[in-house]
């Protein structure tokens, strides 16, 4: 089956409240994961950086990213609350790390096993090595990324997997460990790629989703997709297509301040999609084509027969005048139309009567 997270990000806004509100709607709604952000704002970013132009387009706010990051951090405390909350539900829990700070929180403090590299992290060599260096699985978003600045980093993570924490990184060991047998076992084992476009709300025409088959085949992955588009029309697109891992954001509300709101789905919408989603598993079935359980008592009735169109007397000659093809399938079949065509009939025949010949 694809996992499922649903992506609260930082749709909490800050509030502790809200965080186990959307908790309790992911786990509603079906998902396998609900994932969160951990970070430290003075840790992630500089007092200079810059919105990007959709947190200002959607927070109708135009400040520095430290100002309105700090307002979105939930404390290492409500972590412990929201884990405990999860267990209790049979939820897993998860949350992506943007610092070393947090990525060693969520490891040795939550104890956590599966982490998220998030598409801006991508090139930060550093927190990359960090994450691989914890041993637990990764989920790895490449938006805005080159295939070249992908395979980089998944040697980087090789290298993370398999190297002894003494040697010194340099780019060298890491395209050494992406060619190695045992830095290639451990990305199959342990990494899943997702395909992402990084817009909020990202464009339908920018989704591009065939290149998440171009990623599971040129790394050789699991691949799957984080969605930023509006609607649930992509994700479902994405299942279809082979996608073993989805993620999307979802909100209480899409009309509540914040800068992903508007980009994300709210409660019924997620079910919507959740749903959605297992019908298709569902409908996917296997590769074998044969008559399901349930076509196979319909051949009689859909299919047809060699019938009489005429009454025909026994040792009259069988011709396209007297011989037809009619419902119900239960006859002899239609391929042995022309075999019969000159034949004499061995019985006499009403007209709609199927040929047992």
């Amino acid at each position: 089956m694809t996992l499922i997270i649903a992506e609260a990000g930082v749709n909490h806004n800050g509030q502790e409240k809200l965080a186990f509100a959307l908790v309790d709607v992911a786990h509603k709604a079906g998902a396998d994961i609900v994932k969160f952000q951990t970070f430290k704002a003075k840790n992630l970013v500089t007092e200079e950086a810059k919105q990007a132009d959709y947190q200002v387009t959607n927070t109708q706010k135009q400040e520095s990213q430290l100002a309105m990051l700090s307002r979105l951090e939930l404390s290492f405390e409500v972590h412990h609350k929201l884990i405990e909350y999860c267990n209790s539900l049979g939820i897993e829990f998860l949350s992506t790390a943007f610092d070393l700070e947090s990525l060693a929180f969520l490891v040795n403090d939550l104890g956590l096993t599966r982490l998220k590299l998030p598409s801006g992290e991508l090139t930060n060599a550093p927190l990359v090595l960090a994450h691989a260096r914890t041993g637990c699985d990764l989920i790895v978003s490449t938006g805005m990324a080159t295939l070249s600045e992908i395979e980089t980093a998944l040697g980087v993570i090789a290298y993370g997997y398999t190297a002894d924490e003494e040697k010194e990184p340099s780019m060298q060991s890491f395209q050494e460990a992406y060619a190695s047998d045992s830095g290639q076992k451990a990305l199959r084992e342990k990494v899943t790629i997702l395909h992402c476009t990084t817009e909020y709300p990202a464009p339908v025409e920018e989704i591009n989703l065939k290149a998440m088959d171009t990623l599971g085949q040129a790394f050789g992955l699991a691949s799957g997709y984080s969605d930023h588009s509006e609607g649930i029309t992509i994700p479902i697109a994405a299942v279809a297509r082979g996608a073993v891992l989805v993620e999307k954001h979802f909100t209480l509300d899409k009309n509540m301040e914040g800068p992903d709101h508007k980009a994300s789905l709210e409660p019924q919408e997620l079910e919507a999609m959740i749903k959605a989603i297992r019908q298709v598993e569902i409908a996917l079935g296997s590769n074998v084509k044969t008559p399901t359980v349930s076509e196979v008592k319909n051949k009689s009735v859909a299919r047809k027969s060699l019938v009489a169109a005429t009454d025909i007397r026994e040792g009259e000659e069988l011709t396209k005048s007297n011989l037809t093809i009619k419902r119900p399938g239960s006859g002899l079949s239609p391929y042995l139309y022309w075999d019969f065509i000159g034949r004499k009939a061995t019985k006499s025949y009403k007209a709609g009567e199927l040929i047992i010949e």
